[in-house]
């Protein structure tokens, strides 16, 4: 493994890489760190690929206090660790709000993305409740009520390493600006992602636990983000929550590893 951070206009994003063979770009949801990834990186490493989780802008290792933390910026610091890594093109994974990011990137630099993957994208914006939208708000302000919001996105199976990952979580939380950048992370923002999703040409993956706790009707989800692509396909991991990578790493897997053989003509 080998870290590296990337400069960007008002501060620098930072990811590691691992293996070696055609690129993949993780980048993971609000309040996470690139350790979203942790169970599932050594199995696309070990499938043949060279894959890169990144520290998406305000969290985990990347620098805080940024202007925007819109989709669209995130997307293109996407972009900047594709460059950095000097082996695009690349398959772009984003799960849950980093989903609407690799949209942008696709669509903004297509000769640096050979395919998307959205886990637990919303199609939507929730549409939530008083009592739930207090809930929210307290979540997003609170290290420790996101810890604990955190742990109710694995209804069905939990990592082994579930509590330390998330003691570690909390912590880094706990950082300066970083519960900010969570908050702006998923803040409403034009145009949303569903807007560029028809000028996407490349081969589109999404996949959705089918127990996410985030969603009514996840499988109903996954066909609503499937049916906004030219080329596209939306697989549902069985048993799983919001974070099919983390629950269900080989089955995960096994769905990546299929498509990515598409993208790359391997």
């Amino acid at each position: 493994m080998t870290t590296g951070q990337v400069r960007r206009e008002g501060g620098h994003i930072a990811y590691e890489v691992h293996g070696d063979g055609p690129l993949v770009v993780l980048a993971h949801g609000m309040g996470e760190t690139r350790a979203s990834f942790r169970h599932l990186v050594p199995l696309l490493v070990a499938a043949g690929h060279r894959v890169a989780p990144v520290d998406v802008r305000g969290h985990g290792e990347s620098s805080v206090g940024w202007p925007s933390y819109a989709p669209a910026e995130v997307g293109a610091d996407l972009l900047a660790v594709v460059r950095d890594v000097d082996a695009g093109p690349a398959v772009l994974v984003g799960s849950s709000s980093s989903a609407a990011a690799v949209v942008f990137a696709a669509t903004d630099a297509p000769e640096l993305v050979s395919g998307l993957v959205q886990i637990g994208a919303f199609v939507g914006r929730p549409k939530l409740n008083p009592l739930s939208r207090l809930s929210r708000r307290a979540v997003l302000r609170s290290p420790r009520l996101f810890g604990m919001f955190h742990r109710t996105l694995f209804p069905v199976h939990r990592p082994a390493d579930d509590a330390a990952y998330r003691r570690a979580l909390v912590a880094t939380l706990r950082e300066p600006g970083r519960m900010a950048a969570a908050r702006q992370v998923v803040a409403p923002v034009e145009p949303h992602w569903t807007m560029r999703a028809g000028r996407v040409r490349q081969p589109v993956l999404v996949l959705m636990g089918a127990r996410d706790p985030d969603f009514p009707d996840p499988g109903a989800e996954a066909r609503a983000a499937r049916r906004l692509y030219r080329v596209a396909e939306a697989r549902m991991i069985e048993e799983s929550g919001h974070y099919p990578h983390a629950d269900r790493p080989q089955r995960t897997a096994e769905e990546l590893i299929a498509f990515l053989a598409v993208c790359t003509g391997g």
